[in-house]
């Protein structure tokens, strides 16, 4: 659940001007929204990855436009191998990531061992902006909040494109 007054990933999107950058270092989520999604995958191997899908349309919207104005969209992921039954849920969706015109890159964690990373998952917008999400232990959302520290800002991108420049392209990620 976001903080009160916290702005919307949207919000920020909308507003920004160059670039939008997200990284995950978690092996699991627990997001409510897509819960009974992710144990129907479990359960059948069936997925949602209609663009145009009540679940999906939203978000491909909001990336596509962002797209359209020349804003940089790049999502990381740090994840552990052997992946998680959640990470390849999330690979076998991700079709949906790259067509609504996100660059997505998986970096295996044993090759994360020498970065400086934040303790939080993030999104940074134009290298200024940081929105940080916090979780509990078992992946549920707790909240957000919403930093323009630069010191942060400026580990945020350091650790962004770090992480960027050893991960492996969506397309060529073999799940192990």
């Amino acid at each position: 659940m976001p903080s009160p007054g916290a702005p919307t990933i949207a919000e920020l999107m909308d507003g920004c001007t160059r670039s939008a950058v997200h990284l995950e270092m978690r092996d699991q989520y627990g997001v409510a929204a897509e819960a009974s999604d992710f144990q129907a995958w479990l359960e059948t191997g069936r997925l949602d990855t209609d663009p145009a899908s009540p679940d999906w349309a939203p978000w491909v919207g909001l990336v596509s436009r962002a797209v359209a104005r020349g804003i940089a969209v790049r999502r990381a992921r740090i994840v552990s191998e052997p992946v998680s039954d959640y990470i390849r849920y999330e690979h076998a969706s991700t079709i949906v990531n790259v067509h609504a015109g996100e660059q997505v890159r998986w970096l295996p964690r044993r090759r994360a061992s020498d970065i400086a990373l934040p303790g939080n998952d993030f999104w940074l917008f134009d290298d200024q902006v940081i929105r940080w999400g916090y979780f509990s232990g078992n992946g549920a959302m707790v909240s957000h909040e919403v930093s323009e520290d630069p010191a942060a800002a400026k580990l945020c991108s350091e650790a962004f494109n770090a992480v960027w420049a050893r991960a492996v392209p969506h397309d060529q990620y073999q799940i192990h």
